[in-house]
């Protein structure tokens, strides 16, 4: 088939190769532009932006497609069918209309559970036992139209946010190919009233630990805004990003750590920490991190 692929980040760019390896033809890439970033501020491709690049494909990254020459342009390279993960623009109704087949969204969630922008992070904050990948018809709502395929996968005890997004973008992959290779004989599943959810973006003020808070909550907090922005506490004046972590069987005062293997008591039960950062440093395992800065039992986070 003839594609236009729209996509920005990391977790879209399996599905771009997934596209080209099974013989697809991509028309024209729609992506973000570059951003400045770093200490240099120097501009900075989006991933999918260097992929194409890499694979020589057409590159366009407008700031919007509302104008009548965008939609003039999307129009003109006839494509069959657009693809669209993780864009980052909205889509007026003139875009979706234009490819003979309209525009098909991989969304990492099993909709109508968390429509809109972190559906994977809110998934693990809120404790929910699976999630998937839908692929859906879009239409002018968010995240509103008719679903073609779903998969569903079980959401790991000590998965982190980054993990989850990279095992459903793989799965996104696989399915929308699979999707267009059923494009003439699937049947568009409505969503139901019952059960909509948004996934709001997430703020950084979500971030800060509250060791009052029951041991499952936290684990949650830390799993799912790992790697970014990264839950965080504080350990005798010096902030540490807390990235990974399973609940643990004790007790003791909020706050403190019970033994020197990175083990904090929450306001119910205890978290043992797996993945911890320090200002400036990579991320660490916690064995590994613990060689670096001691934290025996007594010692006191969030102070």
């Amino acid at each position: 088939m003839r594609i236009i692929f729209m996509g920005t980040p990391e977790f879209s760019v399996p599905v771009l190769d997934a596209l080209v390896d099974a013989g697809h033809e991509i028309a024209a890439v729609y992506c973000q532009p570059p951003r400045r970033a770093g200490r240099g501020k120097k501009e900075r491709l989006t991933p999918v932006h260097a992929r194409a690049d890499a694979l020589g494909l057409e590159i366009r990254h407008l700031v919007s497609l509302r104008s009548e020459e965008a939609v003039a342009a999307f129009a003109a390279l006839q494509a069959d069918v657009a693809v669209v993960v993780a864009y980052g623009l909205i889509l007026p109704q003139a875009i979706l209309d234009a490819p003979d087949h309209g525009c098909l969204n991989i969304h990492a969630s099993l909709l109508p559970r968390w429509r809109g922008a972190a559906p994977i992070h809110r998934a693990i904050l809120a404790g929910d036992p699976e999630t998937g990948v839908c692929i859906m018809q879009m239409e002018a709502g968010l995240d509103t139209g008719p679903v073609l395929l779903r998969e569903t996968t079980a959401i790991g005890p000590t998965e982190t946010t980054g993990a989850l997004r990279d095992r459903l973008s793989d799965m996104g992959a696989r399915l929308i190919v699979q999707a267009l290779n059923q494009i003439d004989t699937l049947v568009p599943d409505p969503q139901p009233v019952a059960g909509v959810t948004y996934a709001e973006k997430i703020d950084k003020s979500e971030a800060r630990i509250d060791w009052t808070q029951d041991a499952a909550v936290v684990d949650r907090q830390i799993r799912g805004l790992s790697p970014f922005p990264g839950a965080w506490t504080e350990l005798g004046g010096e902030r540490l990003k807390l990235l990974q972590s399973h609940v643990a069987d004790a007790q003791g005062d909020a706050g403190t750590a019970l033994d020197d293997r990175f083990t904090i008591a929450c306001g119910t039960g205890a978290v043992t920490i797996l993945k911890a950062q320090r200002a400036g440093k990579a991320a660490q395992d916690a064995e590994t991190f613990l060689r670096g800065i001691a934290i025996p039992a007594g010692a006191r986070f969030g102070e």
